[in-house]
């Protein structure tokens, strides 16, 4: 049976999620928009922001990416999609329901692959929003292509020592601690030669050279992405995460979740930004008529219309293969589709919306230069478009057959051929000898 309804009990945490985000989330954002991660947290904003997240909490909607053992309820990838949707429409909505990049991957990290005495001291503060995290992978010379990474950790003794430099080190310079990726294995394939690490914040020996702003999110100067570089940097053997050789594994397992989750809140976002141009087309009046009365605009809002509810629908559909096969790698190309996708219908759809609002819409004024912005952002984050079409081209063709003659199998002449023998006791035996 194909369904596209919401049980009635979650449609109505659902609701109330819509309520809460629109009435005490979205405000947060017109006066401290910049200032989600900061560490340690203003006084007055902390005031602020501990009672929402209680709330959150009483509602059972606290991580909700996690499991019931680790503080989540375990709603699975569908209904976080759901919930997503309505969280994603303000910066601050994923840090008041437990949900705020990079510290989701890392909690699941922590949660599939660290000991009782890791999750106690680094996952269970990061869960309780006491803390801020940075997953530092990516390095300037290969961006994401793990198969050029130059930081390297030796073993010595009962401790490894790290010594590198890693790039766009999201929220480094808060970070309580680091998980870093880093070879341990020069001599064999980068898949089984590097390993995941944790590093305290406080490690003699880290050095953020550089915190880099994201344009169209962030004051300049005031970046929350580090350049961050790794001198001897010396940690216990325990720190290693799953095993010794196990960062690829671990890291498109973090990745994969983080992709789809970021599909997530842009389809609020691209859903903000078409209210938006609907509320300008019936606003706005110019030579003699409204601008929804204007042919272009009535095409700016069907396409935009159009677009995103395909794209609804293809998110929901790989958060329900997710749980259903509950392997993010079996799903690793729906995932890659989606990934492409997600930049696309954001520009596409701000950049509109941008468009009905003339002038006003390129200030700062306006939140709509900024998801213009931040859709370029996102052909790049956990890896670049390119490369993931790659993948869905393989896994696709992988799934094809050539033909095995000279023509395709849909020529006319040898389908009609075939159908003529598939037929022959039915037509004239002169037609069937044909």
């Amino acid at each position: 049976m194909w369904e596209f309804e919401t049980e009635p009990e979650f449609q109505e945490k659902l609701d109330w999620a819509e309520r809460f985000v629109r009435e005490e989330v979205e405000p947060l954002d017109a006066l401290w928009r910049h200032r989600v991660f900061e560490r340690p947290v203003d006084p007055v904003l902390a005031r602020i922001i501990g009672p929402l997240k209680q709330q959150v909490r009483d509602q059972g909607l606290w991580a909700c990416h996690l499991g019931p053992e680790l503080g989540g309820q375990g709603y699975g990838q569908v209904k976080l999609a759901l919930l997503n949707e309505i969280i994603g429409r303000a910066a601050w909505g994923p840090v008041i329901f437990g949900t705020a990049a990079p510290d989701t991957g890392n909690a699941e990290i922590l949660a599939h692959y660290g000991t009782d005495e890791q999750k106690r001291r680094y996952l269970q503060p990061l869960l309780d929003g006491d803390i801020v995290s940075c997953f530092a992978m990516t390095e300037p010379q290969g961006g994401s292509d793990p198969r050029v990474f130059t930081t390297r950790a030796v073993r010595e003794g009962d401790d490894w020592v790290i010594n590198g430099l890693k790039f766009m080190a999201s929220h480094a310079k808060w970070a309580a601690f680091y998980i870093v990726m880093a070879v341990t294995n020069p001599d064999v394939d980068i898949h089984r030669g590097a390993s995941m690490f944790i590093v305290p914040g406080d490690t003699p020996g880290i050095e953020i050279e550089r915190n880099m702003a994201l344009f169209g999110h962030e004051p300049p100067g005031e970046g929350t992405h580090g350049l961050v570089r790794f001198t001897d940097v010396r940690v216990p053997a325990e720190n290693v995460l799953g095993g010794e050789g196990q960062a690829f594994a671990i890291s498109q397992t973090r990745l994969g979740g983080g992709r789809i989750h970021h599909a997530m809140r842009t389809v609020s976002q691209a859903r903000r930004a078409l209210d938006m141009m609907v509320e300008r087309a019936l606003s706005r009046e110019t030579r003699g008529s409204l601008l929804a009365k204007k042919q272009s605009v009535q095409n700016y809002v069907a396409d935009s219309y159009a677009e995103l509810m395909q794209f609804r629908l293809f998110v929901l559909y790989v958060a329900w293969r997710i749980d259903k096969l509950k392997d993010y790698q079996a799903v690793r190309h729906d995932i890659a589709a989606v990934k492409v996708l997600t930049p696309q219908v954001m520009h596409n759809i701000t950049q509109r919306a941008l468009q009905v609002h003339g002038a006003l819409g390129t200030t700062s004024d306006l939140p709509l230069n900024e998801w213009f912005s931040g859709s370029m952002i996102l052909g790049l984050a956990d890896g670049p478009s390119e490369v993931h079409r790659v993948t869905v081209a393989r896994a696709v063709l992988a799934e094809g057959k050539a033909t095995e003659g000279l023509w395709p199998t849909q020529w006319l002449p040898l389908r009609q051929e075939q159908a003529r023998k598939k037929y022959a006791e039915f037509l004239e035996p002169e037609e069937a000898s044909k």
